[in-house]
């Protein structure tokens, strides 16, 4: 036992909840961001503008978003050239067999792929053929037998949620909200959780709600510690940035959560509204402007997630742009900021607990 531990610390191979489900998870998200979310963007920007040239681009972009996760996960597995470098067939075979849940399907495949594929690499003097030929082999064969069951699990799981929020707008618009919302500002990716279920449609929308009561909210509610540098990152980078002080003071979290409580209902019920873009747009809040680029998207031109579960494209009315412009800015930086001036008023927020570390 003690030889098989040393031999997985000498592969830098190591099985813990971290690797997989924080760096894995996360280096996932950023693999999908920059084919898939970007490639969205610039197709639907090349088909309201009639630009051949820029529909071409964003559908190449789309089309390898399984290779851009799969290498992208072997990164942060610090797995070897070789094996990254293999993960691309794997990565396409996984979500391509995975369909709508393939992003689930790639991160586990290309997980177990990436760990076999270092076990073996450099291990033999061939190892031109044997590395990539244990990755690919046992990636693709997982692909094969395990990636269509994961992806169908996985849109069910995504469907029932959309469903439910369908049917009890009120109390699943705040569990989404909150809950995708805590998610984007933990160390784990809610982008990549919205994207593995599928997240669209007002469960979607309740997501973005979430996601940018954390954003907004940590950016506003804590201006006069950070100034202009920490709203803008913050609000238009991540509010991850609060982690280090949510761990010593947990209480400076309850405005977002509280904005987050408020805004996700509103969205459902009053608004109505929908994020019918690619699904990792849900968890993506204001970085960016991805969620509201995803809300903006899904209203001209729907992707196949969300047109598999009833979504067409419709022409927004003034009344969608008042409820995205007022659920994911206006909501968030009043409620936050009211409920904090209220903890600092009662000292359970104190002077310098929101700085942000240098």
């Amino acid at each position: 036992m003690e030889g098989f531990k040393a031999f997985l610390k000498r592969k830098n191979i190591e099985i813990s909840a971290k690797r997989y489900g924080i760096d894995a998870l996360g280096a996932m998200a950023q693999g999908l961001f920059c084919s898939l979310l970007i490639g969205t963007i610039i197709k639907t920007l090349g088909q309201q503008l009639s630009i051949q040239y820029l529909i071409d681009i964003g559908a190449y972009a789309m089309s390898v978003s399984g290779p851009a996760m799969a290498v992208a996960i072997g990164y942060a597995l610090k797995a070897d050239p070789m094996v990254l470098f293999s993960l691309a067939a794997v990565g396409w075979a996984a979500n391509a067999e995975g369909k709508a849940g393939g992003p689930l399907a790639v991160l586990i495949i290309a997980i177990v792929a990436a760990e076999c594929g270092k076990m073996v690499s450099k291990e033999t003097k061939v190892d031109i053929l044997v590395t990539p030929g244990v990755t690919i082999l046992i990636g693709v064969a997982l692909a094969k037998l395990i990636a269509p069951p994961i992806g169908t699990a996985a849109s069910a799981f995504g469907l029932i949620i959309d469903n439910a929020t369908k049917l009890q707008p009120f109390w699943m618009g705040i569990a989404v909200s909150v809950l995708v919302g805590i998610a984007l500002t933990l160390p784990i990716s809610s982008a990549a959780i919205c994207s593995v279920l599928g997240l669209t449609g007002l469960a979607g929308g309740a997501a973005v709600a979430g996601c940018c009561a954390q954003m907004v909210g940590f950016a506003v509610m804590s201006f006069r510690e950070n100034r202009w540098g920490g709203l803008v990152s913050q609000g238009l980078g991540t509010s991850m940035l609060q982690m280090p002080n949510i761990v010593k003071n947990p209480r400076i979290w309850i405005p977002a959560i509280l904005a987050s409580a408020i805004t996700g209902p509103i969205a459902t019920c009053v608004f109505g509204l929908e994020m019918n873009g690619a699904p990792i747009n849900s968890g993506m809040g204001t970085c960016g402007l991805c969620g509201q680029i995803g809300v903006w998207t899904g209203w001209l031109a729907p992707s196949e997630e969300a047109i598999a579960r009833g979504a067409a494209a419709i022409v927004p009315t003034g009344f969608d742009w008042l409820g995205m412009i007022l659920i994911c800015f206006v909501l968030p930086a009043i409620l936050s900021w009211v409920f904090c001036q209220i903890l600092r008023k009662i000292g359970w927020i104190r002077e310098g607990d929101l700085t942000l570390p240098q």
